[in-house]
């Protein structure tokens, strides 16, 4: 139900459902978590691009499989599915088109660089069919603002990428988001994987700490950047005018 392609640094996984508008299903899901829990333990991948085969993006979960599947396995495997962007050590870009509703805008949400077409759509439907969006919406109260996530949890619109971008949802709105995500994903995928490791890792554990103890987490990791091969060869290149070949994609 998924697609993965590798090239180069760069893992292409694409949701491959589209007669079903990329829903997601049980199956679906485990076959994301297991795709991209195994590019967060290979060195020798950069960056993840995410997207979607099919006239959508995700139209969100896949309902007609709710009276037949464990709710609690359903719901332990969604918990890993929208934390992904808080977990996993690699750097993810996505592309979204047409739909991305429901738990499609929570998958969205962990990307940590998000392109979308004008007319995508995003939403908090959830409500709609009785529900609130319990497990996605902790991903996108960090990406809009508790506030803001609780208005579209409550009133379930719908909204298109521009107020998407305006929102802190969506990072760049493009006519061809496929195109412009390659772009950005390629760039980041042959960056200083030690700099965005470490770099990930610090937003993960200054989340949520007061701003000293945020302070104190930033001066240790620094210090530790600051003694690394990739950052000696980034000031020596930056000196002598050349592109930096970067030790940690090396190994």
């Amino acid at each position: 139900m998924i697609e993965v392609i590798r090239d180069g640094r760069l893992l292409r996984i694409t949701l491959n459902r589209p007669e079903k508008r990329n829903a997601l299903s049980l199956d679906l899901c485990r076959q994301l978590v297991t795709a991209f829990e195994a590019a967060d333990s290979d060195t020798s991948v950069g960056a993840i691009l995410l997207n979607g085969n099919g006239k959508c993006f995700c139209a969100g979960m896949d309902l007609s499989e709710m009276a037949v599947v464990d709710s609690q396995a359903l719901s332990d495997l969604h918990e890993k599915l929208f934390t992904l962007g808080a977990r996993i050590t690699k750097p993810i870009v996505a592309a979204v088109h047409g739909a991305a509703l429901g738990g499609g805008t929570g998958l969205a949400a962990n990307a940590h660089i998000l392109v979308a077409a004008p007319d995508a759509s995003f939403g908090l439907t959830e409500i709609r069919i009785g529900l609130w969006p319990f497990l996605i919406f902790r991903s996108v109260a960090l990406a809009v603002g508790e506030r803001r996530a609780t208005e579209l949890a409550l009133t379930g619109r719908t909204f298109q990428g521009a107020e998407a971008c305006q929102l802190g949802l969506v990072h760049h709105v493009a006519e061809d988001p496929q195109k412009s995500a390659l772009h950005v994903a390629e760039i980041v995928a042959n960056s200083s994987a030690t700099a965005i490791a470490d770099g990930l890792e610090f937003v993960r554990e200054m989340r949520g700490k007061s701003w000293d103890e945020g302070g104190q987490i930033a001066r240790r990791t620094r210090a530790t950047a600051l003694n690394s091969d990739d950052f000696a060869e980034g000031v020596d290149a930056f000196l002598n005018k050349r592109t930096p070949i970067w030790p940690s994609l090396l190994l």
